[in-house]
């Protein structure tokens, strides 16, 4: 499933700047500086941890930061990455030269460190500290890598059914995907987001389909869990998502200031 961000309704594209439509000073941190600066901000953090790169489960905790110090908020939960496990991805992190690179269509999730975009849904309105943007049967997320419009969503109602052609990403599953709930809640992970022609797009966090089914690339989850997620994430708190295999974890955890993944919060 897929990335984008923030609504932006320009001549014919209600772009979002969703996962996927930062600005360009959002695109991969520059590895001469410290890591750990180009989230410096953040005070909320998602922190998944897979076993290794071909798994397609592993761990979800939350933690803020008090004290100069990230605090597990609650326990870790089951979670679902792709199918095909996890790949390096862009986000604030450095480029990293070893390890899988995110492509289209590979059926990974991106790993590394990503701001987070707009939550979206079913729903008119969602009681959430993020921006929210409800999904409406005219809205697709394109995931085609030779179009303009690539890893945005956008409405087919202001761009033209023809820019929606091919793309795989109708927003509202549930009207186009035989009753589909996966959408019905989520928020996008902002990979890709200067829109590189193929490496990957329309990355969120959503529920999933049933429990321990794996993704196309995206972090799914229960919906009880996500209720818990939205109704804590805020934008002014600049949150960030972070995914890593569990060998990558133990060699960034200290260079990228990462919170301990513990097994019990306070």
């Amino acid at each position: 499933m897929a990335s984008v961000f923030r609504f932006a309704l320009s001549n014919l594209v209600l772009a979002a700047a969703f996962g996927a439509c930062l600005p360009a000073q959002a695109t991969v941190a520059s590895t001469t500086t410290s890591p750990a600066s180009a989230w410096r901000q953040a005070q909320q953090l998602i922190l998944v941890i897979t076993p290794d790169w071909e798994a397609s489960g592993g761990r979800m905790q939350t933690f803020e930061r008090e004290g100069g110090g990230w605090h597990a908020r609650q326990a870790p939960t089951a979670v679902t990455v792709g199918r095909a496990g996890a790949a390096w991805g862009r986000g604030l992190h450095p480029a990293q030269a070893d390890g899988p690179q995110k492509r289209e269509g590979d059926g990974k999730a991106p790993a590394g460190v990503f701001t987070l975009g707009e939550a979206f849904g079913y729903a008119a309105q969602r009681d959430t500290g993020l921006a929210y943007a409800p999904m409406r049967a005219s809205h697709y997320c394109i995931d085609v890598p030779a179009s303009p419009l690539y890893n945005r969503i956008v409405d087919s109602e202001q761009v033209g059914t023809a820019a929606v052609e091919g793309s795989t990403e109708p927003m509202r599953r549930d009207l186009h995907a035989g009753g589909d709930v996966r959408y019905k809640e989520g928020f996008v992970i902002q990979h890709n987001p200067d829109n590189v022609s193929g490496a990957g797009s329309c990355i969120f966090a959503h529920l999933w389909k049933a429990p321990g089914e794996a993704t196309a690339g995206c972090t799914a989850m229960a919906e009880p869990v996500m209720d818990r997620l939205l109704g804590w994430l805020d934008d002014r708190r600049h949150p960030v998502f972070v995914l890593l295999p569990e060998a990558e974890y133990r060699r960034l955890r200290a260079d990228w200031q990462l919170p301990a993944f513990a097994e019990a919060a306070p």
